[in-house]
């Protein structure tokens, strides 16, 4: 059984009395441990589709399991407790706390948890560690790059050692040389850690990264190309 299975997923809003209609019939099976790069121009879906993995969003229609439990029944409560649970969440433009240090930033999923102050501190240095980040745990958001930041956000979605991470453009917003380093970091995760990604992204370097490409238009999938094989990943360094 794949760990995330989509049947006739649909999504529908309205603006006014317009229909929008950004996932119709979708179905897709991602397995455990896979990396899959959602492309497709703007409008077609991709967030849409990643927010209702992630729990953020419910769908209208269809089925979505993920890990057995069917995510449409869930009331909003039951998800955001489910998502607390298994989901890590890479945004473009990191959603850091700006007074708060990259530790404490790490550390704010784990305050919703029964953790003792000492097993937080464990699993925050882990995670600050394998981002490359460790030597700057005391630094605020505006002291650091944005791929700093950008790691350090990665640092806060696998501290709770989630099931599934998603990433909605996780190298949008930074140059050539620091989403390089990102996408290293994420394959590096992917394939240390053996945690699912699902990634949304414009970016034809960024998606060569993942083991499965996908496209989508209008809320549909067009093509599903072979498998992609990961590029080359380069140490990570401080």
């Amino acid at each position: 059984m794949a760990l995330i299975e989509c049947r006739k997923l649909t999504k529908t809003f309205y603006k006014g009395t317009t229909e929008i209609v950004p996932l119709k019939d979708l179905d897709l099976d991602i397995e455990a441990g896979e990396f899959v790069a959602l492309m497709g121009p703007s409008g077609s879906g991709k967030t849409t589709l990643l927010n209702l993995i992630a729990g953020i969003d419910r769908a209208t229609g269809g089925s979505l399991k993920v890990g057995g439990v069917e995510l449409s029944g869930q009331s909003r409560g039951q998800l955001a407790a489910w998502r607390a649970r298994n989901i890590g969440y890479v945004f473009q433009l990191y959603n850091l706390v700006p007074v708060l240090t990259a530790y404490e930033n790490v550390e704010l999923p784990l305050l919703l948890s029964n953790l003792s102050r000492r097993e937080r501190h464990q699993k925050v240095a882990k995670s600050l560690e394998l981002v490359g980040l460790a030597d700057r745990h005391d630094h605020f958001p505006n002291q650091l790059s944005g791929g700093q930041e950008q790691r350090v956000a990665i640092a806060r979605a696998i501290v709770v050692d989630p099931t599934i991470i998603v990433a909605d453009e996780p190298t949008g917003d930074l140059d050539a040389k620091a989403a390089r380093f990102i996408m290293d970091l994420l394959v590096r995760l992917n394939h240390d850690l053996g945690k699912t990604f699902v990634m949304v992204t414009h970016d034809p370097k960024s998606a060569s990264n993942a083991s499965r490409l996908l496209h989508l238009e209008k809320g549909k999938l067009v093509d599903e190309p072979e498998d992609v094989h990961h590029a080359n990943v380069s140490a990570v360094s401080a």
